[in-house]
């Protein structure tokens, strides 16, 4: 039978960096995710950091994970403590070493994320969130001086944007909720900032439709572009005027030889007037290299980076562009390929410069998934894939099922080996089990307004496409045992999975919470200082809508349990603390219900060291097997 060991035996190569001759990338190699480098010409990975240091996943990280600054000998590396988030900027020489602090102990009570760093002048932007009031800040640094001046604080941002080149004029986004934004510049030295687009919540008198403003590049003093929903759903580019007058101006783009559902999600300026631009189509993802033409308020696109072969059907983890060498470097997965490392030369020549592979287990034996789109209760498409045993295992008859939730909930399950899921779903599969993995209302990656119906509506409308999914959907599927299916999910996933399993305890023979909130008046009350605001406006008010937040708990329904559970939780975990799973455990076990805890003392809002996930997996798996 095949073993979790075999599909981990694929480490993780993500984030690549090119400096001169060398790749920089984050990596599991030793069995936590670490700091290496290599030469392009292919060499031995080199450890830069101490074996008991462990990053943190790029995934759940709000910034860059590092950045090298080969011209002053150094890198600068987010490290945080066994999964707590507390990000710190830290920086070791550029031949690896013991990490010390750049700014002394200045954010040690704070998350700090790592939004810009220019390595050839060691000016950056800091996003600071308070841990313990609900403040958040925005700083520009310079980590080669060691020093950091303050730009602004308030309860709702600022959260840097972009800058001019000089980095004396800066643009920041306060945020008031998904999509809602404001944004602000503000000149080095002033503590002043004057709205750009967006009206102030002291300001408003009247309901504010959201923009969906996300990330933004510097074109002149007169504007920059950003992306926005307020053209496009799905999201587009749009020229900000810099001068306050509230202008927007739609931008087009041409070229673009994808097709599908999706959204645009990434903009990056090279040089001039080239700059990169990304979209998420149907889960996978597709970039580009463009040129951008002002007068004409359009982006031409010159050649395809990532979305045709052998760079297609998969997940660009991430990509960075090397001025110097007029290269990329990126890191790329699918369903059934684990991460590798690619540079693209200008010239667009492809060099793959990691062969990592799953130990033991042939390709033919994984599976690729199958679109299982449906439309829901009210008529809404519901974008999900369906992973059932590959032909070649020879499995016979209807399989077992298990239904796979996402978290976020604004997230989005992906053809992506880098993260958690993927490896498991595999193991699942060649275990004989069929995986459904849905991305119901709420799910990003199809447009503002999908991903907005989950607002203030956790355990509603996203709750009945599930409902609808097992009832109406699956049901009709000759080849699976719907009376044989057990769910699971993560964070919100987690969440969902109780709720499920409260709400509608028939459909279910056994269930999996990882880390999911289980009382939402205790869980809002634990989330960082920094995120209770966001938590009122998303899930619910627990002071003025306490009786909503009842009905929508899992806690007001987990007296129905009908099946096994099996709670797995990180010791760490920032986002849901580890008391909201055990008292999930100890008050179902007071009723006398089949409930099992899995505690992780060295993890957070993860399970990312090797032995652990070892563990995790076979636990899992062993659970279904047992109870499906």
């Amino acid at each position: 039978m095949p073993r979790i060991e075999a599909l981990l035996a694929a480490r993780q190569f993500v984030v690549p960096q090119r400096a001169g001759d060398y790749l920089y990338f984050i990596s599991d190699l030793n069995g936590r995710l670490s700091l290496y480098r290599m030469l392009l010409t292919g060499s031995v990975p080199e450890p830069l950091l101490p074996p008991d240091i462990a990053l943190q996943t790029p995934h759940h990280m709000g910034g860059k994970s590092f950045v090298v600054l080969a011209e002053y000998n150094q890198i600068v590396v987010m490290i945080d403590k066994d999964g707590d988030e507390n990000y710190q900027p830290l920086r070791i020489p550029l031949t690896g070493g013991f990490p010390e602090p750049v700014f002394g102990d200045q954010f040690a009570d704070a998350q700090t994320n790592l939004s810009k760093l220019d390595p050839s002048t060691g000016i950056g932007y800091l996003n600071v969130a308070s841990r313990v009031r609900p403040e958040l800040s925005c700083y520009q640094i310079n980590v080669l001086t060691g020093t950091s001046t303050l730009l602004h604080t308030g309860p709702d941002g600022p959260f840097y944007a972009t800058s001019a080149p000089d980095q004396q004029t800066i643009i920041t986004v306060d945020g008031y909720g998904i999509g809602d934004s404001v944004i602000y510049r503000q000149q080095l030295g002033s503590t002043e900032r004057s709205v750009v687009f967006g009206t102030p919540m002291d300001q408003r008198t009247t309901p504010v439709e959201p923009n969906g403003m996300g990330f933004g590049e510097w074109v002149n003093d007169q504007v920059a572009l950003v992306s926005t929903s307020l053209f496009d759903d799905c999201y587009s580019l749009a020229l900000l005027r810099l001068d306050g007058a509230q202008s927007l101006d739609s931008v087009t783009i041409e070229g673009l030889v994808h097709s599908g559902q999706g959204e645009f999600d990434r903009l990056l300026h090279l040089t001039e007037q080239r700059f990169l631009i990304g979209y998420n189509i149907d889960g996978c993802s597709w970039c580009y290299e463009a040129e951008f033409d002002l007068a004409g308020k359009r982006m031409l696109v010159t050649k395809v980076l990532v979305g045709q072969a052998p760079l297609d059907n998969g997940v660009l983890e991430s990509i960075d562009y090397d001025q110097a060498s007029d290269s990329f470097a990126l890191s790329f997965s699918t369903a059934i390929a684990p991460t590798q490392i690619y540079t693209i030369k200008s010239s667009q020549e492809l060099q793959q410069h990691t062969t990592e592979r799953v130990l033991g287990i042939p390709v033919e034996h994984l599976a690729a998934g199958e679109d299982a789109s449906f439309n829901s209760h009210d008529g809404l498409r519901i974008s999900a894939r369906l992973y059932r045993p590959a032909p070649a295992l020879g499995y016979e008859g209807p399989r077992p099922l298990v239904y796979y939730i996402h978290g976020g909930p604004q997230g989005q399950e992906r053809p992506d080996f880098a993260w958690f899921s993927m490896p498991l779903i595999q193991f699942l599969t060649l275990k004989g089990f069929a995986v459904f993995v849905p991305n119901v209302r709420g799910s990003s990656g199809y447009g503002f307004k999908y991903m907005n119906h989950v607002t203030h509506d956790w355990g509603g409308q996203d709750r009945l496409d599930h409902v609808h999914a097992m009832t109406k959907v699956l049901v009709n599927d000759p080849l699976i045992d719907i009376k044989r299916t057990g769910v699971m999910g993560r964070s919100y996933g987690g969440f969902m999975t109780l709720t499920l399993l409260g709400r509608h305890p028939e459909l279910w023979r056994a269930g999996i919470d990882m880390f999911g909130p289980y009382d939402l008046h205790t869980f809002s009350a634990r989330v960082p200082e920094t995120w209770k605001s966001y938590m009122a406006t998303q899930v619910g008010d627990p002071v003025t809508e306490h009786d909503f937040l009842v009905e929508r708990s899992p806690k007001t329904y987990m007296h129905n349990l009908a099946c096994p559970l099996l709670v797995t939780q990180g010791a760490n975990d920032p986002r849901v603390i580890e008391r909201e799973s055990s008292e999930v455990v100890h008050e179902l076990q007071a009723l006398g219900k089949n409930v099992d805890y899995l505690l992780f003392s060295d993890e957070g809002h993860d399970v990312l060291k090797y032995a652990n996930k070892v563990t995790c997996y076979n636990r899992i798996t062993d659970f279904f097997s047992q109870h499906l």
